[in-house]
């Protein structure tokens, strides 16, 4: 019989509340920032709180992840490797790892995974960091389906994890180094100053303006709901949602959407598995574009689209809300087939392409399909002058939606088969969950009756046994032997409070850790040696020699390279989006030859306030490199190469 694979839904937590909230809304793992060392520095933790987190995932048998994923100085080694064991005793059951150099230290031992900072894009790499012990790898989110499929074909057991959901960044991570060059913000550290998001205007190296002040770096955001199936064909077994720095609403309606969707694969195909135990049920019908989103795409996971960028806005426009009817100086009437609140946010696009937006003071009904709000920004024709009738407006923030989420909106049960057995001397109630494990509780009362309604006495024994209340337990079989005994139903419910609470306990306690995977040696290293290696230590130094690689020179983030190098790596094209791709435009060419210089890869020239960028084209691999110099004399350490 082949063996069961089970597939995991790995989302975000900024806190061990959220973490909790993503758990009970159907993730199977969830993954979260300790106090330093994690990729995102608005979004540490305590252990004490990473204690609570793990505490509770453990009892549905899901996992807690440690984002332990900066690249690390030589000064800051020794703490890096005490949280690590700070975060093994806490019951973490992996570390999410960039810096090679931890691999030289004395780690717990924890399972490692590979961060999204490691810039997996081939599967030489992938088979790389499997060799070295890393049990499950995040890939480079712009991988097609067939370089996914490739990857997990250079694989032996180790797991693959990919992003199906939330912000992308335009560059490859771990690659971008443009906020470091800019203002000493080092994305491998967690400060990611986001300069991807500023607008731009973008000319030709002969001072063609092609585009004025638009967002030309600031992409859509990731969903692959269309194709989960796809991702898991390809050997994805980790399904990555984004957003260690999202609030709670946002994590509870993804987290849930991403459930049903994995929950509607797993119902037809057997030979796949939920990671963790239970299901779930939801006080609202899960909705990605009710949560921040800056419009949706696939990516490259198909094929390359000329709308990845929003040029307009790098801000939550929200979904469609509808019409304006009239407007007046309190007042905007609404022709929507929505229910509208006081108190939404509501969007709009004026001429120049910018998104403003108002807040509603007060939303009456005042028809069918139609509202008058009144707004907070008054007189409108002030505040908003270009708000006009025809104009579409958009929901950015809906109350309702919003105090929804605030409230308890999922239940999570794991589902248990109870067994009630009496004789003449003892009660004995056994509860066996989906893994097997068993839990036994007897009572031997003093006298045991026959029951004087055997009927009667069998429907209190369902009804007291199916009494789960708020534990995290329903009974979905009930079997009982001997109900011709009497059974008072005060027995029956203290047998049931301890069975729960021995089967809780022994579900936790039977638990496995999560071991690291064994190393191999002979895997060669294929990627950078230079600064683009990010090596900030001496046992990241010295990992690599032991690889037999030398690395040339330490990372950018010592501050101490001059020269113009490549900020920025990205398969989002500029010359692509704008329509001026020479492989996208050859039947143009071929009809009227003389346009062919229009479509010639050269350098284009981004600015954006005092930074310019040479943006340069690989056709070949379908890629763009920004290039630019240290603005900033910041140094976040050094190191001998």
């Amino acid at each position: 019989m082949p063996k069961i694979q089970p597939l995991e839904l790995l989302a975000p937590a900024k806190n061990a509340d959220i973490g909790i909230e993503a758990i009970n809304h159907g993730a199977d793992a969830v993954y979260i920032g300790g106090p330093s060392f994690g990729a995102r520095v608005e979004a540490a933790n305590a252990f004490d709180d990473l204690d609570r987190l793990t505490s509770y995932a453990h009892r549905y048998g899901a996992r807690v992840f440690m984002t332990l994923n900066t690249i690390v100085a030589d000064r800051e080694m020794d703490d890096a490797v005490k949280a690590a064991w700070r975060a093994y005793e806490s019951g973490v059951d992996a570390l999410i790892v960039q810096d090679m150099g931890l691999l030289e230290a004395d780690l717990p031992p924890i399972q490692l995974h590979a961060s999204t900072q490691c810039d997996v894009r081939t599967p030489e790499k992938a088979r790389f960091l499997e060799s070295l012990g890393f049990s499950q790898i995040v890939l480079a989110r712009e991988l097609s389906l067939e370089a996914v499929r490739a990857c997990y074909g250079a694989l032996k057991d180790a797991r693959i994890e990919h992003f199906i959901h939330g912000a992308l960044c335009v560059s490859y991570s771990g690659q971008c180094y443009a906020s470091f060059a800019a203002n000493g913000r080092s994305a491998n550290r967690g400060a990611c100053a986001q300069l991807c998001r500023l607008p731009y205007s973008v000319f030709t190296e002969a001072g063609e303006v092609l585009v004025r002040e638009k967002h030309v770096l600031s992409l859509k955001d990731n969903n692959q709901t269309d194709h989960l199936t796809a991702l898991i064909e390809a050997g994805v077994r980790s399904f990555k949602i984004e957003g260690r720095l999202k609030d709670m609403g946002y994590v509870k309606n993804i987290t849930a959407h991403y459930r049903q969707r994995l929950d509607d694969f797993l119902n037809d195909h057997p030979e796949f598995a939920q990671a963790s135990d239970g299901h779930c049920t939801y006080t609202f019908e899960p909705a990605p574009e009710k949560s921040f989103n800056r419009g949706f795409t696939d990516y490259f996971t198909i094929d390359r689209r000329h709308d990845l960028a929003v040029f307009d806005t790098p801000k939550n426009t929200g979904p469609r809300l509808g019409t304006v009817m009239r407007v007046n100086a309190d007042t905007v009437d609404v022709k929507t087939t929505e229910t509208m609140s006081n108190s939404d946010g509501l969007t709009y696009l004026t001429r120049e392409g910018e998104l403003e937006g108002f807040a509603v003071n007060r939303a009456d009904n005042i028809g069918k399909n139609l509202w008058r709000l009144t707004l907070r920004d008054r007189p409108i024709w002030r505040r908003h002058p270009q708000l006009a009738p025809g104009m579409t407006l958009y929901r950015n923030r809906d109350k309702l939606w919003d105090d929804l989420l605030e409230r308890n909106s999922a239940v999570r049960k794991v589902p248990v088969k109870a067994h009630w057995q009496a004789n003449e001397t003892t009660f004995a109630l056994t509860l066996t969950d989906n893994r097997g494990t068993t839990v036994t509780v007897t009572q031997t009362p003093e006298k045991i009756d026959i029951a004087g309604n055997v009927e009667r006495n069998q429907q209190n024994l369902a009804t007291q046994i199916k009494k789960m209340g708020n534990t995290l337990f329903e009974v979905s079989e009930l079997t009982v032997t001997g109900g011709h005994y009497f059974a008072p139903t005060s027995f029956i419910n203290q047998m049931r409070r301890e069975a729960v609470e021995a089967l809780d306990a022994k579900r936790v306690a039977d638990l496995p850790r999560l071991l690291p995977r064994e190393k191999e040696t002979g895997v060669p290293y294929s990627d950078a040696c230079d600064f683009r290696a990010n090596v900030l230590n001496e046992q990241a130094v010295r990992f690599y020699k032991n690889h037999g690689v030398t690395i040339t020179e330490g990372a950018f983030e010592t501050g101490e390279i001059d020269r113009e190098v490549p900020v920025m790596l990205t398969k989002h094209c500029v010359r692509f989006a704008l329509g001026r791709c020479l492989k996208d435009n050859i039947d143009k060419i071929k009809a009227e030859p003389t346009t062919k210089d229009i479509y010639r890869p050269d350098p284009l020239i981004l600015k954006t306030a005092n930074r310019t960028y040479r943006a340069t084209f690989d056709c070949k691999a379908c890629e763009m490199t920004l290039w630019g110099k240290r603005l900033t004399a910041e140094s976040l350490g050094k190191v001998k190469v």
